[in-house]
């Protein structure tokens, strides 16, 4: 009776051992797969994604290790004679102290779909920051003008007393332009030279760790593998980090942020299609996102805190974009993904 409740399933369900070899696997994982099950029963999964996402076997293999359940979203599942997205959950099943056979669902993500979103997104990003881009070069000159106006009367004024209220207004008319600078970004072009992109991560985990107390844990999970990518150290710094904090400030008192890296292969970016791309992942399990806030997130001065300012994440999508890439953000509570995704090789 379960044989024939996960046959009908649409969803591809797998079944490995302890050894991490496939005991079962439905209709439905026979048709993502595109092979029988009597060809492929008693592969290992190694083998079975082998051309596929990394990803996959990283985290069988974390999830028999830690005996904890595990959820990935658009992983690149390659077979011979396609490849395809797929969001990816793993649950262990065997006692506490052994796990004896790990389930896998895997569910295909409509690839036109999600580059129409993509694309959808990155549009309404641009919109939203040459728009806020003209708001702050029309605030720049009245500003400029009420700060040289409150020096002028600082001098004129005969005692200290008055001169007080001169100088809040132009530490106000100082705070203003800072924050007017910000909207506006960088007006530099990158620096590009070739890096190592773990380089970077480190920098921001020692970085983002002195900020932060014991109780958060900042923890890198890299791919050695992964090739040197040209881009500019201090503006990949600036991207990470704004992220890096926007997690550390979703968890309340304690928690985990992981930074991660992967090869992605054959990836769409504006419609640029590369052979090879880097997947780095910020994940941390904090509060999470709202779904309603979710599509919002990369628009300037869009915030969930009240001390925040909403720009840390608009800054990081500029300077991704800047070197062609794209941040994709997933959440639910307890975890929460971050991915910047940057081409390595085109086709």
């Amino acid at each position: 009776m379960y044989k024939r409740l996960l046959d009908n399933l649409n969803t591809a369900v797998l079944l490995f051992d302890a050894n991490l070899d496939l005991r079962y696997l439905n209709t439905a994982a026979e048709i993502l797969l595109a092979d029988s099950a009597r060809q492929l029963l008693e592969t290992s999964a190694e083998q079975l994604f082998k051309l596929s996402d990394v990803a996959f076997v990283s985290n069988l293999k974390h999830c028999q290790h830690t005996g904890e359940p595990l959820i990935d979203y658009g992983l690149e599942l390659h077979r011979a004679s396609h490849s395809i997205f797929v969001n990816f959950s793993v649950t262990p099943l065997g006692s506490e102290n052994q796990v004896n056979e790990i389930l896998v669902e895997l569910l295909p993500i409509d690839n036109r779909l999600r580059i129409s979103q993509e694309e959808q997104l990155h549009a309404q990003q641009n919109t939203a920051r040459l728009m806020v881009q003209g708001l702050a070069h029309e605030i720049k000159n009245p500003l400029g003008g009420l700060r040289g106006a409150a020096q002028l009367l600082d001098l004129e004024l005969p005692n200290d007393e008055l001169k007080e209220y001169t100088q809040v207004i132009i530490e106000e008319a100082d705070r203003l332009q800072n924050l007017v600078n910000r909207m506006l970004g960088s007006n530099e072009l990158p620096n590009k030279k070739m890096l190592n992109i773990h380089e970077v991560l480190e920098r921001v985990r020692w970085l983002a760790q002195t900020e932060v107390g014991e109780n958060i844990k900042i923890h890198g999970d890299y791919d050695p593998s992964i090739p040197d990518l040209l881009g500019d150290k201090d503006q990949l710094i600036q991207a990470v980090l704004n992220i890096v904090r926007n997690a550390i400030q979703a968890i309340s008192d304690s928690g985990n942020v992981t930074l991660k890296t992967r090869i992605s292969r054959h990836v769409t970016i504006e419609r640029q299609r590369y052979k090879l791309a880097l997947r780095c992942e910020v994940i941390d399990d904090g509060m999470g996102i709202s779904s309603d806030m979710l599509n919002k997130i990369f628009y300037p001065m869009v915030t969930g805190r009240v001390e925040g300012t909403g720009l840390g994440l608009s800054i990081s999508q500029a300077l991704i974009s800047q070197h062609q890439g794209v941040i994709e953000c997933s959440s639910e509570k307890g975890r929460t993904v971050f991915a910047i995704i940057l081409p390595l090789l085109s086709v």
